[in-house]
C-alpha cells in the first residue's frame, strides 16, 4: 500500500472544504488520512460499515456482485462527497463491494462520529442531505441508463464521470477493470475503446486512457451524464466540478 503523503490535507475533499470553520473544527479531530490503492476492497457485501471515506484524489465505486460472478457498478464517489455512509443508516451493513478505482488518499471517519455530527450540526446535516439527494439521483439515473442505453454511450459516461473527479486527462484505467464496472465482456469494451480512439476521443496506453476530446466524448455519451452533472452542480455547486 502506498505511503500517505505528508502534504495530504483533509480539505482536499470538497465536502470537507465546503464546511464552515466551526463545523470543520468539530470533525477534524476525528478524521484520519489513509492511503488507498487501486483494486483495494474496503468492504464486501454484508460487511459492517465502520468508517466513511471522503476521497481526495481517489475514486470509490459501490459494486454489486451476482451469483454467476458478474458485477456492475451501482454508485461512484470521489472528492465531491463521502462513501460508506448512505447505506449505513439502519443496518450498518454494506449493500455491495466498495472498490477503490484509483490509487490516492482519503480522509476517514468513524461512522458513529459522522452520524453524531449530522444529528447535531445543522449545516453539516444540510450539506449531507444535499449530497445524499445528488447521489440517489446518480444511482437511479444509472439504473435507467443500464436498462436502455448501449454499452458505448455508457462507457463514455463513465469515462467522463472519472474525468470530472480527477486532475489531468490521463485516467488510470484498464479494459478489464472498466468492463467489470460496466458489466460487459472485456472484448466488448476493447472494441468500444478502439472505436473511440479511432474517432479521436481518447488515446490508449497500457493501463491508461487519456481523454483527448472531452466535448466530443460528451456528445457520444448518453443524456444521463449531463443530467447527473446538472443535479450535482445544482445541489453541490462548491464540490462537483472540474471547471
Amino acid at each position: 500500500m502506498p505511503e500517505t503523503p505528508k502534504a495530504a490535507d483533509h480539505r482536499a475533499n470538497r465536502f470537507l472544504a465546503a464546511l464552515n470553520p466551526d463545523d470543520f473544527a468539530h470533525l477534524e479531530p476525528h478524521l484520519e488520512i489513509v492511503a488507498l490503492h487501486r483494486g483495494q476492497v474496503l468492504y464486501e457485501t454484508g460487511d459492517t460499515l465502520r468508517h466513511a471515506y471522503l476521497p481526495h484524489d481517489t475514486v470509490i465505486s459501490l459494486v454489486t456482485l451476482m451469483e454467476d460472478g458478474s458485477s456492475a457498478e451501482m454508485a461512484v464517489g470521489g472528492r465531491e462527497g463521502l462513501m460508506g455512509l448512505v447505506s449505513a443508516v439502519i443496518t450498518r451493513r454494506s449493500l455491495g463491494r466498495y472498490l477503490v478505482q484509483v490509487t490516492g488518499t482519503a480522509s476517514r471517519i468513524d461512522i458513529d462520529r459522522m452520524h453524531e455530527a449530522i444529528a447535531t450540526r445543522p449545516k453539516i446535516r444540510r450539506l449531507f442531505l444535499h449530497y445524499n439527494e445528488a447521489l440517489m439521483t446518480q444511482v437511479l439515473q444509472s439504473v435507467a441508463c443500464n436498462a436502455v442505453h448501449g454499452a458505448e454511450a455508457r462507457c463514455c459516461r463513465w469515462i467522463l464521470s472519472m474525468h470530472a473527479r480527477l486532475d489531468g486527462d490521463a485516467l488510470p484505467l484498464t479494459h478489464e477493470f472498466l468492463a467489470e464496472l460496466l458489466g460487459v465482456q472485456r472484448s466488448t469494451l476493447s472494441l468500444i475503446a478502439h472505436k473511440l480512439q479511432v474517432a479521436g476521443l481518447i488515446r490508449q496506453a497500457r493501463g491508461v486512457i487519456t481523454v483527448t476530446d472531452r466535448a466530443a466524448l460528451e456528445g457520444a455519451a448518453c443524456e444521463c451524464y449531463g443530467r447527473i452533472r446538472r443535479t450535482f452542480a445544482e445541489l453541490l455547486p462548491k464540490t462537483y466540478t472540474r471547471d
